[in-house]
Formats: C-alpha cells, sequence, structure tokens
C-alpha cells in the first residue's frame, strides 16, 4: 500500500503562488499516473492536472499555463507549482497515484489532501 501525502498549502493573496507537494511512500511514478484534484467550497472534486509515467502532462484549461506539475524521481516526490493565482482556485487539492495503462497490476491511492486559500 502506497501512503501519498499533501503539503505546502496555505493561505495567498489573488495573483500570489504556491507550491503543493505530495510525498509519496514508495517509488512508483515508472509505473503510475500522477494526478492532482480540487474540490471548490460547495463544487465536485475535479482533476486540475496529471502527469503520465511518460512524462507527458495535462491541464485542466483553467490551469493551463498557471500551473506546472512535476516529479523529484529520487524524492519520490510529485509537485504541483501553482502561479497567478485566482480566488477560484481556494479548496482542497489532493494527489493520487493510478497505475499506469500498461502495468499489469491494477491500483489507486489518494493522499488526505491539503487547503489552499486564495483571498486578499
Amino acid at each position: 500500500q502506497v501512503e501519498l501525502v499533501e503539503s505546502g498549502g496555505g493561505l495567498v493573496q489573488p495573483g500570489g503562488s504556491l507550491r503543493l507537494s505530495c510525498a509519496a511512500s514508495e517509488s512508483i511514478f515508472s509505473i503510475a499516473t500522477m494526478g492532482w484534484y480540487h474540490q471548490a467550497p460547495g463544487r465536485e472534486r475535479e482533476v486540475v492536472a496529471t502527469i503520465l509515467n511518460s512524462g507527458r502532462s495535462w491541464y485542466r484549461d483553467s490551469a493551463r499555463g498557471r500551473f506546472t506539475v512535476s516529479r523529484d524521481n529520487a524524492k519520490n516526490i510529485f509537485y504541483l507549482q501553482m502561479n497567478t493565482l485566482r480566488a477560484e482556485d481556494t479548496g482542497v487539492y489532493t494527489c493520487t497515484a493510478r497505475s499506469a495503462p500498461g502495468f499489469s497490476r491494477k491500483f489507486e491511492f489518494w493522499g488526505q489532501g491539503a487547503q489552499v486559500t486564495v483571498s486578499s
């Protein structure tokens, strides 16, 4: 069982930046699709950005150009760099690891979430 622990959340002003970290308990990036989900107050959770085991990344329209996902393979940490933050970015951010399409064993792991508040 892989544990995912998010950190780096907090309060930031509109237009500011924040970097979220997701520490994995073991090396999984080569066999997993990593993702960040966002749940705004009163809304359903939805995917913000993902990165495949191949390294290819994908972003939700509202995140594209502002957010960047990356991985530190040596430290087993998955990052979400958030720039030009808006009030609507406020909410709980959760990281997930899912088995890559070519991997025979299926898995899905979720972190506990980190609160991000964008407010002046």
